[in-house]
This record gives structure tokens, C-alpha cells and sequence, in this order.
């Protein structure tokens, strides 16, 4: 496990690499990107993006989105994975906004997480993105990036991976720590393909080390 000062450097170097790090959903409001981070589950921003580029325009608020059948808001999202369950989420979602916070959406966390399809990873995009409250989100890439540096441990779980991040982590860098880690495992590295040989963790990064001397005896990793 890395120390606080070699913890200090990691996110030092993704700074670095990533200064300007932030959300690639396109969103203009609260409501779009909740709409946007709901929609991303198991599926790439970029796709997100393409589908919500004529999505927005036709569905601007929660009651656009009720004024239509399901099976319409289905097919409008049909290229996302899991389209069926994400309309159906989509319109429950819509409902409790406007049953319970006016139409609007509720700036804290607790009640964010209380919108169909929403949890708590969705839940800190949301309040840190449309809402400027620290939080930090565990996608794939925060957590795979978390255990192969060594920050927190391979067996933790996703909440446990969380609590951790903001345990070494200052608070008033999380939001900022959160759209960095989410680069460096999206663009550097990667799930597959990480650029190991060019990396300026290397070397404190067991999981690196231990694919280069893999890569130099011919093994797959």
C-alpha cells in the first residue's frame, strides 16, 4: 500500500498530466446531466453524448419526458445498453421530481439517491458536477486505478474504495481527484492496454512492474 506522501505524488502526476480534467457528459443544466449519468451505466460518455445530442432537444423537462409512452422513450435510446430499463427509470425518475422537489433536481446526495436508477455513484457525480459539493465517484476507472496503485486494496469494495479515497484524499480535492483518475485510467491507464512503459508511477506501481517483467518474458498479463 502506497504511503501518504508517495499518495501525494500519484495525484501530484495526474495533475499534471490532466490539469483540466472534468465531466464529458454534455449537459447544460442539473437535470440533463442526472438524465446523462443515468444513461451511462455499463455504456461510454461518448455514446452517451451522440444519444443525448437529439435527446435533450426533444425532451427538455420532466414532464416532456412523461408526455410520452415508454415504448417512445425506448426507442429514443435504443442504441444505449439496457434501454428498456433505463426509460422505464428514466420516467420513474421524472414522476418523484415532480411529485416531490417541484420539478427540480434535489441538490444533496441522500435525496438524490431516493431517483429510480440513480445510486451513490450517480448520486456524487450529480452534487459534485451540477452542484460543487466534494464527492468522489467510484466508476471502473477510479476503482481499477485505486488498486493497481496500490491506494487501496484488490478485495475492497466499491464503498470501501470510496471511503478510502476520501480518507488519503483532502476533501476540498476530491471533485478534482475524482475527473483525474477517471482520465488517467480512460487515457493512460487503461483496462487492457495500459501504457506501462511510459508512465511516471511505474515505479510505484506493483501491478506495472509486474506486467513490464511479464511483457519481457513474452507472458500475457
Amino acid at each position: 500500500m502506497l504511503n501518504k506522501s508517495q499518495i501525494r505524488y500519484c495525484l501530484d502526476v495526474m495533475g499534471e498530466m490532466f490539469p483540466e480534467a472534468e465531466c464529458e457528459l454534455v449537459h447544460k443544466n442539473p437535470f440533463e446531466l442526472v438524465i446523462a449519468v443515468a444513461l451511462s451505466a455499463q455504456c461510454t460518455d461518448s455514446l452517451v453524448n451522440k444519444v443525448t445530442k437529439n435527446l435533450f432537444e426533444k425532451y427538455q423537462s420532466p414532464d416532456d419526458y412523461l408526455a410520452v409512452s415508454l415504448e417512445e422513450l425506448q426507442q429514443d435510446i435504443r442504441s444505449i445498453g439496457l434501454y428498456r430499463n433505463k426509460a422505464k427509470n428514466i420516467q420513474k425518475l421524472c414522476q418523484t421530481l415532480i411529485d416531490n422537489y417541484q420539478g427540480e433536481v434535489p441538490s444533496s446526495k441522500v435525496e438524490l439517491e431516493k431517483l429510480a436508477g440513480v445510486g451513490r455513484k450517480t448520486a456524487n457525480v450529480v452534487a459534485s458536477v451540477a452542484f460543487n459539493e466534494p464527492a468522489i465517484a467510484v466508476d471502473t476507472h477510479v476503482e481499477r486505478i485505486s488498486k493497481r496503485l496500490g491506494i487501496c486494496k484488490w478485495k475492497d469494495s466499491v464503498l470501501e474504495v470510496e471511503r478510502t479515497l476520501m480518507r488519503k484524499v483532502p476533501r476540498d480535492e476530491w471533485s478534482d481527484t475524482h475527473h483525474r483518475m477517471i482520465f488517467f485510467g480512460r487515457y493512460h491507464c487503461k483496462a487492457k492496454n495500459p501504457n506501462c512503459n511510459e508512465c511516471s508511477l511505474l515505479h510505484l506501481c506493483r501491478e506495472g512492474q509486474k506486467r513490464m517483467k511479464a511483457k519481457e518474458k513474452g507472458l500475457h498479463v
